[in-house]
């Protein structure tokens, strides 16, 4: 199996060569802009193709439930961005869509980057990837209303939402595009459920915000090392080789960026 670092090539290497629908026209600028040229981590891409590795199925297999999911948190950034929502002139160092492209132009390319998610998702042969993605997309921006929109909302069930969503369908829509049986995916999912607290968390402690201030330094910390405790554990309960995601899981409980 691949480790992750040889994951994130995989998947950079498929974003390159990614085909974006010919009616777009201009458009395309501004989600290649968002997708490709400004870059990220790709974890969640990743932990969706080491999850179909772990459970027996190619990497060009999952791509499209990988991509599907890396296409839908861009979508999500890009709208972030807004100055009607985070107004955010700037994102990894480089421009945001919007003080690139302008406010409308920013707009279309999210729209085109969550329909692009849906069209890959809706290319398995069953319809359970696709669901999978919309059940989750739908909790991300019910999370980002919470944030946004609702004063006071509880962090916890923002965090839930908004960042745990995507990355449970990480993990999901890779046992879907894997073929792996409802009855089995128990653990796994426990497992995914664990990893958006524990990216959001460690998050919070770099940039000393959320959980840091709501829990304390020594409080976040804990959190952090809980969850992936408990991420640990549900892959122990699984009959396949976890030596991947494990190391995931320990990468992202001590991540400094």
């Amino acid at each position: 199996m691949r480790n992750p670092d040889e994951l994130k090539t995989v998947v950079e290497e498929a974003i390159e060569r990614f085909a974006f629908w010919p009616e777009l026209n201009g458009q395309t600028a501004s989600m290649r802009y968002a997708l490709a040229e400004m870059g990220g981590k790709r974890v969640r891409p990743v932990i969706c193709l080491a999850t179909g590795e772990a459970c027996g199925a190619p990497v060009e297999q999952v791509m499209p439930a990988a991509l599907a999911i890396e296409l839908v948190h861009n979508f999500s950034l890009v709208h972030d961005d807004l100055p009607s929502l985070d107004d955010d002139d700037e994102r990894r160092g480089k421009p945001s869509v919007w003080a690139a492209y302008g406010e409308g132009t920013a707009v279309l390319a999210g729209d085109g980057l969550l329909a692009e998610a849906f069209r890959l998702a809706a290319s398995y042969p069953s319809p359970h990837v696709a669901r999978e993605l919309a059940e989750m997309t739908l909790g991300m921006i019910g999370g980002q209303y919470l944030d946004t929109m609702v004063d006071g909302a509880d962090l916890k069930a923002v965090h839930r939402l908004k960042t745990g969503c995507l990355f449970s369908a990480s993990v999901a829509m890779a046992l879907w595009a894997s073929g792996v049986p409802e009855s089995e995916q128990g653990a796994w999912r426990a497992f995914g459920d664990e990893l958006g607290l524990l990216f959001q968390v460690v998050d919070d402690i770099l940039d000393q915000d959320g959980f840091f201030v709501s829990e304390g330094a020594d409080g976040a910390r804990r959190l952090a090392d809980e969850a992936a405790a408990r991420a640990h554990e549900r892959l122990g309960e699984v009959s396949v080789d976890t030596a991947v995601l494990d190391g995931i899981v320990s990468a992202l409980a001590t991540r400094a960026v």
